[in-house]
């Protein structure tokens, strides 16, 4: 912004800066009443505790699994392999960096401790952000193909498509997502896993139980944005289409879809938004996304107000991001 565009700014509208004040002194004044309401419950805050739930440096020991002697130590490039033998058998372990607890001809049991090395760990924290980044990537992707399919399947002229896509939309928008998780974990899961256990088939894990509720949560109303967004264009369109040749199928994807989607990314944007905050609601069967984390190092650490401080800032993190992008990708479809 130039002095000529500030200037006339502020002359078109003195008390901006006024205003602007006032927002900034609202924001202190909420810091320093929630500051002063800790220090009345005598709190002690703890932000230098914070950094150790996403990365911290780890000491690995390394464990005998057997009984025996230590029979060697060879090392090598400042590394050491310990070999523990019996009567019957004999193991070799690796300890990286050489710092070893035992000598050679000492008796080792099962457990003990034969060297260790320290080395860095992603934190609870970062586990869970990774888990609700990989849930709610998943669950978007799986929510857009079923919600483009009910949607073109709302409009369909087939009573079949059109009456089962309707019985969808309306059974999922209207019943809570939290009933709807309970149902794939409890309901559908344990119905699955056990005709999977009696054919001695691998089973499946909570997390896709999970994932198939937000996709088909959010896939309901996807496809009523995609409904809205084709019928929101000119019949005109279609007939023209229809006009020079192509078939419906034809229609829709080279000319109405185009046009519908990118007069839905707007709410689009928003259910993905809602997606990834609905994801914490998956900590209740034991997916340990970002707020069970954040649950569990409250539990253990007794560090309340800057943990959910922190959990708080990374969904907005993910969410400003989002919003960012398909910011991004709706101004590059209107220019195209």
């Amino acid at each position: 912004m130039d002095v000529a565009t500030k200037s006339a700014l502020l002359k078109k509208n003195p008390t901006y800066f006024l205003w602007v004040g006032v927002f900034f002194l609202i924001l202190t004044l909420v810091v320093g009443l929630l500051y002063y309401a800790t220090q009345k419950i005598d709190y002690v805050w703890r932000w230098y505790r914070i950094p150790q739930y996403f990365v911290f440096y780890d000491d690995v020991e390394i464990r005998a699994e057997i009984e025996g002697t230590v029979k060697r130590i060879t090392r090598e490039n400042g590394d050491a392999e310990v070999t523990v033998a019996d009567v019957e058998e004999e193991e070799s372990y690796n300890v990286p960096g050489g710092e070893l607890r035992v000598s050679e001809g000492d008796f080792i049991f099962p457990g003990d401790v034969l060297g260790s090395f320290g080395k860095w760990r992603v934190g609870i924290l970062l586990q869970g952000l990774w888990l609700t980044l990989k849930v709610s990537f998943i669950a978007i992707l799986f929510g857009i193909a079923i919600g483009l399919f009910a949607g073109l399947a709302r409009i369909s002229k087939n009573p079949a498509l059109k009456w089962s896509a309707i019985s969808y939309i309306e059974l999922i928008r209207g019943s809570p997502l939290l009933v709807q998780i309970f149902i794939w974990y409890f309901v559908l899961g344990t119905l699955i896993n056990t005709l999977l256990r009696q054919q001695g088939i691998p089973l499946i894990p909570p997390l896709w139980f999970g994932v198939a509720a937000l996709a088909t949560f959010t896939g309901a109303y996807v496809a009523e944005m995609v409904r809205a967004g084709i019928q929101s264009i000119s019949r005109g369109q279609t007939e023209a289409s229809r006009s020079l040749g192509m078939t419906y199928v034809q229609s829709m994807v080279h000319v109405i879809l185009p046009q519908a989607l990118r007069r839905i990314i707007p709410p689009l944007a928003g259910q993905f938004i809602s997606l990834i905050k609905d994801s914490s609601l998956l900590g209740i069967i034991a997916i340990r996304e970002l707020t069970k984390a954040t649950r569990e190092v409250v539990t253990t650490s007794l560090q309340p107000f800057e943990l959910w401080f922190v959990c708080a800032l990374l969904y907005l993190v993910l969410t400003f991001s989002l919003s960012m992008l398909l910011q991004y990708v709706e101004r590059r479809t209107l220019y195209q």
